[in-house]
């Protein structure tokens, strides 16, 4: 009988400024943000090949957006897979700020 696998678990790594995904303690996936005020701005989520097909983005943005709300910021979502999760999933919509022209060119001097 094989072993069962270990729940993935989604930690938020302020250093670099990402919430990851953990499988077996591996990391499976991340979602990058950057603090505007008090905004967390959305702009890269990464599933590895390997973990594919598993819902773990799902879970990764699920459980990124609940620690935003309880962190009283709200949410910018630049990264396409987290403005899609975000029109599923209307329980985050008192959160959402728009993504403006503005927030971009912030971010784009963020990035370098």
């Amino acid at each position: 009988m094989s072993q069962p696998s270990t729940t993935p678990v989604v930690e938020r790594v302020d250093a670099r400024n990402r919430y990851e995904i953990l499988v077996d303690g591996k990391r499976a996936g991340l979602t990058a943000y950057r603090d505007r005020d008090a905004q967390r701005v959305f702009y890269h989520t990464e599933v590895d090949e390997a973990f594919a097909g598993q819902g773990l983005a799902s879970q990764l943005v699920q459980e990124a957006l609940a620690d935003v709300r309880e962190s009283g910021k709200r949410i910018v979502p630049v990264c396409p897979y987290v403005a899609k999760f975000l029109k599923r999933h209307e329980e985050f919509a008192d959160l959402v700020d728009p993504v403006t022209p503005d927030v971009l060119r912030w971010l784009e001097t963020e990035l370098g």
